[in-house]
C-alpha cells in the first residue's frame, strides 16, 4: 500500500511539469540570418551575419533607423563544418540557423562546382535550416557585402539580399533563386546554373551629403558541367530577362537616334522555344508574347509604332545576350533543355562528342509580338 502511495504521488508530480526542459530563452541565442562561403588556400571560410533584434523589433519607443552595427562571424577550417566549429567556438552564446535566408558564395569557391554542392548539402543538411534560401555570388570581400544597412539604416533584414521580391516587384531584371533550383538546374541536363551576383552601390543614395551604399544585382554567374563558365553583367543580359515567364515589370526606352520617344514598362512575357532539325543539327525558333503599357511619352507616336519599335528592340536584345552567353560558353536561355525534354534521343546523339552544341546559327528566328495595354491616364503627350 505504501508503495502505491509513493508510486501515485510520484506521477502527480510529474504532471506539474512543464515540458520545457529543453527549451532556450530567445535573448540568449545568436540568429544567423545570412551566410557567406569561401575558399582560399585549401581552406573554407565561413562568415555569418547575426540578426540583432534592436534594428528588427517594433518596440515602443524605438528609435526608426537608428545606427544599429551588424555582427559578423568568421571561422576558416579545411572543411565547411570544421569552419562553422570555428565560429561556435568564439560565439559566446548557441548559434541558431532556423533563420537563414540568403547564402552568399565568392568566385574563389564558385569556380568548383563541386565544393558549391558539398556545401549546400553540408548546410542544407542541418535541420534547422530551410529549404527556402536564396543563393548569391559576388566578387567583393564577404564582410564589405554583410555590414551594409538598408535605406534609412534599416535592418539588413530589408536589403535586397534579403527581400528581392520588393525591388523585383517594381524593376524585374535578374530573377533571384533559390538554392535548390540553382542546385537542381546544374544536374540537369542541358540547363546551366545561374549564380546572381551581388555588389555594391556607392553613387545611388546620400544621407545629406554623405555618400550611402547600397547593395544592387549587377548580373550572373553560370555553370554547368562541374566548372564555372564565366559572369555576365546585368547590360550582358539585358535580353535574358524577356524568356523569364515570372518576369513582373521591365522598362524600355524608345528611341529615334539620339532623341528618346517613349519610355515602355512590359509585364508577363510568355516566351515558347521551338527545336527542329536540319542536317542532323538541332535549331530553335524562339516565339515571344508580352504586354506593356506607356509610362512616358515625349512625342506623339502612333499605337501600332510603339509596338512595332518595342517588338524590334526586344528581338535585338534577345540576340544579343545569346551571343554574350555564347562567349562564356553557356546556354542561357536553356535551348538545350528544351531539346533533352522533347527529343532525348536525339539530345543523346548530338552530345555524344562534345558538351556544348549551340553556335550563333543555332538561334534561327526570334519572333516578339508586343501588346500594348494603354496609355496610362493620357491618350497622347501632354502638350
Amino acid at each position: 500500500m505504501k508503495k502505491l502511495i509513493t508510486l501515485i504521488a510520484g506521477s502527480l508530480l510529474i504532471l506539474t511539469l512543464t515540458g520545457c526542459w529543453n527549451s532556450k530563452d530567445i535573448q540568449t541565442m545568436a540568429y544567423v540570418t545570412a551566410l557567406g562561403l569561401d575558399y582560399q588556400d585549401g581552406k573554407y571560410i565561413s562568415y555569418v551575419q547575426v540578426l540583432n533584434f534592436s534594428n528588427v523589433a517594433k518596440t515602443e519607443g524605438a528609435e526608426l533607423g537608428r545606427n544599429i552595427p551588424n555582427w559578423i562571424g568568421r571561422g576558416e577550417g579545411k572543411t565547411v563544418t570544421e569552419s562553422f566549429n570555428a565560429i561556435y567556438a568564439t560565439s559566446q552564446i548557441r548559434v541558431f540557423w532556423g533563420h537563414v535566408k540568403a547564402i552568399v558564395c565568392t568566385e574563389n569557391l564558385l569556380k568548383d562546382v563541386e565544393r558549391i554542392k558539398e556545401a549546400y548539402d553540408i548546410v542544407n543538411r542541418y535541420r534547422e535550416v530551410r529549404y527556402n534560401v536564396l543563393l548569391y555570388g559576388t566578387k567583393l570581400p564577404l564582410e564589405q557585402i554583410f555590414i551594409q544597412k538598408s535605406l534609412l539604416n534599416f535592418s539588413p533584414l530589408d536589403t535586397m539580399m534579403y527581400s528581392p521580391s520588393q525591388i523585383f516587384s517594381q524593376r524585374s531584371f535578374i530573377l533571384p533563386i533559390y538554392g535548390f533550383k540553382c542546385i537542381a538546374h546544374m544536374n540537369e541536363p542541358g540547363s546551366p546554373g545561374m549564380l546572381p551576383t551581388i555588389n555594391i552601390d556607392t553613387k545611388g543614395w546620400t544621407e545629406d551629403t554623405k555618400a550611402k551604399p547600397m547593395l544592387r544585382i549587377d548580373g550572373a554567374y553560370f555553370l554547368s558541367h562541374g566548372n564555372l563558365n564565366g559572369w555576365l553583367s546585368e547590360g550582358d543580359l539585358r535580353g535574358y530577362r524577356w524568356l523569364q515567364k515570372k518576369l513582373e515589370r521591365s522598362p524600355i526606352q524608345i528611341m529615334e537616334g539620339q532623341r528618346a520617344l517613349a519610355a515602355l514598362v512590359l509585364l508577363h512575357p510568355k516566351p515558347k522555344i521551338e527545336t527542329f532539325f536540319q542536317n542532323g543539327k538541332a535549331f530553335f525558333n524562339v516565339s515571344l508574347k508580352i504586354e506593356a503599357y506607356v509610362d512616358e511619352l515625349t512625342e506623339d507616336v502612333p499605337e501600332k509604332e510603339l509596338e512595332k519599335r518595342a517588338s524590334k528592340i526586344l528581338n535585338e536584345e534577345i540576340r544579343y545576350s545569346y551571343k554574350k552567353g555564347l562567349d562564356i560558353h553557356s546556354d542561357i536561355y536553356r535551348l538545350d533543355q528544351a531539346l533533352y525534354r522533347n527529343y532525348p534521343k536525339q539530345w543523346h546523339e548530338l552530345h555524344e562528342h562534345k558538351d556544348f552544341i549551340l553556335d550563333e546559327a543555332s538561334l534561327k528566328q526570334i519572333q516578339v509580338k508586343v501588346h500594348l495595354l494603354h496609355t496610362g491616364k493620357y491618350k497622347g503627350r501632354v502638350e
